[in-house]
């Protein structure tokens, strides 16, 4: 019998699940992650105004794992040995393999000095929670958001959350009937913020944040944060509240492994998935760095698409064949602000956008629990 590991049960872990098992009922499939849960990213924005909660966020797959007969084993990975047919855990156990899918996401560079002094939304429920919290006793005063990006893996960034939370305060207290109460800050080191979603977005987000008398502090690079300031080289400004997306690399544990890294710290891939110089090593999501454009986005439907050519991959190579199937670059997204949306996609032949509209709102909520159906 074949033994296929997985790990991660993210977006793409899971779906690696699904074509696996869909491909071929006799494989041993094995996953490995910290909890047998998955936290749902694309509804953390609703959870500041109360639009959502754990239950949205937090799907329970130990229903999911029977019905696909995985073996799901709770553990975190330090490391790889054999090469890479063995998976180090960080209770002293072994899982072997066959072959090797990793999903495990990216880590947030948390560098900058005083950064202790941010929240960053996409860490997980707890730190949106923290947010609610702080808002709900806030009588007033400066909100700072923004985000920045790696470097030297230019596609190792996820600004998008970033508008959405903006976008979504803005309404929030607009709802609440004390938006004149606060100020609004947008930050980012780069010039033309969400330039990977293409030119008229950029546009059309610094027009609804004009709109919104949102001010905006572009294109200075990040010095450090202090408990009600925020640094840049282009000056500083105050935030009682501080929310930003740091730039993303590869997991610690890759550093106790022989795989190929990019320059930015990720999985050095093919357009197959494959781990370059590693045998039956594949990467999917966050957590590898794959030929394409600099706008390839690092979202839930990425690591969906790659996970399905890294799980057809797999079992070809597993028969003795070659790896021949590759992934569609796609960028799709709906720029929520908890009562409208801006629809934007981008893929290699152009882009397309939608201005903002309820039915967009709609639709990314109708999108969440279509999705999470299969896992549930």
């Amino acid at each position: 019998m074949k033994k296929i590991t997985i790990i991660g049960s993210g977006f793409a872990g899971l779906t690696a699940v699904r074509v696996l098992r869909k491909q071929d009922k006799t494989l041993e499939i094995t996953l490995i992650s910290p909890k047998a849960e998955l936290v749902y990213m694309p509804s953390l924005i609703w959870v500041p105004s109360g639009a959502a909660d754990k239950k949205d966020i937090i799907v329970p797959l130990d229903n999911f794992f029977k019905r696909m007969n995985v073996r799901h084993v709770e553990n975190e990975v330090i490391g790889l040995e054999d090469n890479n047919r063995v998976v180090l855990l960080k209770n002293g156990a072994q899982v072997d393999n066959d072959a090797l899918i990793i999903a495990s996401g990216g880590r947030f560079i948390k560098k900058l000095p005083g950064i202790e002094n941010a929240i960053t939304p996409c860490e997980g429920l707890s730190a949106v929670e923290e947010i609610r919290d702080r808002i709900k006793v806030m009588d007033g005063g400066n909100i700072a958001i923004g985000f920045s990006g790696n470097p030297k893996e230019p596609s190792a960034m996820r600004g998008g959350p970033m508008f959405e939370f903006l976008f979504g305060l803005d309404t929030q207290l607009r709802q609440e009937k004390r938006r004149d109460k606060f100020n609004l800050t947008f930050f980012t080191p780069a010039t033309k913020p969400g330039a990977r979603l293409g030119e008229k977005a950029v546009e059309s987000l610094l027009l609804e944040m004009k709109k919104r008398n949102i001010k905006t502090h572009l294109g200075h690079k990040m010095k450090k944060f202090e408990t009600n300031k925020v640094f840049t080289e282009g000056g500083e400004f105050s935030a009682d509240l501080i929310l930003f997306m740091p730039g993303m690399t590869g997991n610690q544990w890759f550093d106790n492994t022989e795989l190929d890294r990019s320059e930015g710290g990720l999985l050095k891939a093919d357009k197959f998935c494959q781990v370059e110089s590693a045998d039956k090593v594949f990467v999917a999501g966050d957590s590898g760095s794959f030929p394409g454009p600099q706008w390839m986005p690092k979202q839930a439907h990425m690591a969906d698409l790659q996970a399905e050519a890294a799980a057809k991959n797999v079992l070809d190579v597993l028969d003795g064949g070659r790896a021949t199937h590759t992934f569609k670059i796609e960028l799709m997204c709906i720029v929520d602000s908890n009562n409208k949306g801006i629809y934007i996609s981008r893929t290699m032949k152009g882009g397309f956008m939608l201005p903002n509209c309820r039915l967009m709102h709609t639709v990314k909520r109708l999108f969440g629990w279509w999705y999470l159906r299969q896992y549930r």
